[in-house]
């Protein structure tokens, strides 16, 4: 009858206990009792960062209960009614019990305990209250057990009403100790590595996992409350993880989870898209396009607008002048996927895509002024240890900023704007796999942002993203590069300068020898250059078009052949592109994919 709830997924300090059923038998309410409170005298073996004089108090009651509860089942006794009533309670209440303990022991979750500190000390203080209140009722004049069991139920109800449960003082001495340490953020003083030591020492915290773990934690947390439209929690979330990604940083030299732990194992299969919203506008309303839909012409137009303009009783393309031969419309899911990734990345409100946008565009600025600064102190910390730091301190600088600039916008600002970007360039020449990688998948995140673009086209950046396209020490690196350079291209201005490179080749190399990821985003950045109707012609030079097709015949990955059709649909729009194609098998390919 015990309801299981994994730990992760219950939301913490939540107690989703469920009161037992009236006509529930006595021996499955007492067995069901027992299990509980095994359970919970199974947590004497686990550590608590916190709330430990609470816990181990709370956890020797229930002991001793338990070995009355045991004494009854070994009899055999058989329970009235009023004896049931009282274990029902108990079972209700230990059910609690046993999900706070379980909270106060959650993996990642012991900072934000320990800012809860007087709030979970009063839930042990209510829960033992409660345990006191079902003994005091409890008829064992009706139980035949011995007198020294009874002498112990007894003990145990008089002294859960005695015992305090307050904030134990080691715990409120770290609390604001924590709570110290944000304010000298807010104020714009980077605190004490002592400080910060001592607090993460208390908690028990003693590796750059454990602290990312924390990190994760409250980032769930903090996507709990918006989800839940509840903000109030939110700045004070947003500042301790400003403290956690600090720490990690600079206080644990060490990374202990490489292997273990990729920042962006998700990121590097997926193809990252962002271009300019002009290339998404639709001719007709000049709004962006939420429903792309593709004429009988070729061209694309948002479908409500190009329904309204069809309903008019218009046959002509408005974009060409040409006559419509037919009136269906083709759902552009390349550009449609294009639009919603844009709408993601630069917090536009696309329909389809509201929670993806909301995630990502509440990112644009802080979460509060502590995590602001030590945002800013972090990345002054990271460009230091990228310019002056040993090998290991500067692989270990590019890691972290894989992880800070991943998925925040205000953080990929601040880490541009402390200097980032040249050292990082630097590294790519790195003749260490790890750092090179780690490097350019930096970049790649940086040049999410409109100012980490600029920077890197300024300081000559091309050039040494396009040596790691070419010659890279992995194929993972080949294929970040390959990304960084669709971003690049987002900008109009870089796509006539990346064209005049080796970029294109390399690019059409990469579809032909590249991971299924490689291929995947060398195609998006062949489809991002060909924005610029001069680098057409490169591309059919580059070989691309027999390799597009390969890719249409050995793919079995719907995405890659969608990026590829839209390649050749582009490559289509010139003479020059459709007589390549009409050489190839293309066509019976694509009318075999649309009869699909």
């Amino acid at each position: 009858m015990l309801q299981k709830f994994d730990a992760t997924d219950r939301r913490i300090l939540t107690f989703p206990a469920v009161h037992p059923c009236e006509g529930i038998s006595p021996v499955t309410l007492l067995n069901s009792l027992i299990t509980l409170s095994q359970n919970i005298c199974n947590f004497q073996a686990k550590s608590f960062s916190t709330q430990r004089r609470n816990a181990r108090e709370t956890i020797r009651q229930v002991g001793v209960l338990l070995i009355f509860l045991e004494e009854i089942r070994d009899h055999g006794l058989i329970l009235p009614d009023s004896v049931t009533l009282c274990l029902s309670e108990l079972h209700l209440t230990f059910q609690k019990i046993q999900f706070l303990l379980e909270d106060c022991t959650r993996e990642g979750a012991r900072l934000w305990m320990l800012t809860k500190a007087q709030l979970i000390a009063t839930q042990f203080r209510i829960l033992i209250r409660a345990v006191s209140t079902a003994l005091d009722v409890l008829p064992l004049n009706l139980i035949d057990v011995g007198g020294e069991v009874k002498e112990l139920v007894e003990l145990v109800a008089k002294q859960a009403r005695k015992v305090k449960f307050d904030l134990h003082p080691d715990d409120q001495m770290a609390g604001n100790r924590t709570l110290e340490i944000l304010n000298q953020f807010e104020k714009g003083i980077e605190p004490d590595w002592s400080s910060l030591k001592w607090v993460l020492d208390y908690l028990e915290i003693k590796s750059w996992s454990e602290c990312n773990k924390e990190i994760k934690f409250l980032e769930q947390e903090i996507g709990f409350h918006l989800s839940d439209n509840d903000e109030r929690e939110v700045p004070f979330l947003s500042s301790l993880v400003g403290m956690m990604s600090y720490s990690r940083a600079v206080i644990f030299e060490v990374l202990d989870c490489r292997n273990a732990e990729q920042p962006d194992t998700r990121s590097n299969m997926d193809t990252f898209f962002r271009l300019n919203p002009e290339d998404f506008r639709c001719p007709i309303s000049l709004e962006l396009m939420k429903d792309p839909v593709t004429v009988s012409t070729g061209q694309t137009y948002d479908r409500s607008s190009i329904q309204k303009w069809l309903k008019a009783g218009n046959m002509l393309c408005p974009k060409t002048g040409e006559k419509l031969t037919s009136t269906e419309l083709v759902p552009n899911s390349a550009l449609r996927k294009l639009i919603i990734h844009f709408c993601a990345d630069n917090g536009v409100s696309f329909a389809k895509s509201g929670k993806q946008s909301h995630d990502i565009s509440r990112t644009i600025v802080p979460g509060s002024q502590a995590a602001a600064e030590a945002m800013k102190f972090l990345s002054r910390f990271l460009t230091r240890k990228l310019v002056f730091g040993t090998t290991g301190q500067k692989n270990k600088a590019a890691y972290e900023i894989r992880f800070l600039a991943k998925s925040n916008m205000f953080n990929r600002s601040c880490l541009v704007d402390a200097g980032t970007v040249p050292p990082l360039l630097k590294l790519l020449s790195s003749s260490d796999m790890s750092t090179q990688q780690n490097a350019i998948s930096a970049l790649l995140k940086l040049s999410k942002h409109s100012s980490g673009k600029s920077v890197i086209m300024e300081v000559g950046g091309l050039e040494p993203i396009l040596s790691v396209l070419k010659h890279g020490l992995s194929l993972e690196a080949k294929q970040i590069a390959a990304a960084t350079i669709f971003y690049l291209s987002s900008v109009k201005e870089y796509r006539k300068l990346i064209g005049e490179t080796e970029a294109i080749p390399a690019l059409v190399e990469l579809m032909k020898e590249g991971t299924i990821c490689g291929k995947k985003n060398a195609v998006v950045a062949i489809f991002g250059l060909l924005l610029l109707q001069k680098n057409q012609q490169k591309v059919l030079e580059a070989g691309a078009v027999p390799i597009l097709v390969d890719l249409l015949t050995c793919s079995d990955k719907t995405e890659l052949v969608t990026d590829t059709l839209a390649v050749l649909a582009s490559l289509a729009e010139s003479i020059e592109g459709t007589s390549a194609i009409l050489q190839t098998s293309a066509l019976p390919l694509i009318m075999g994919i649309l009869k699909s």
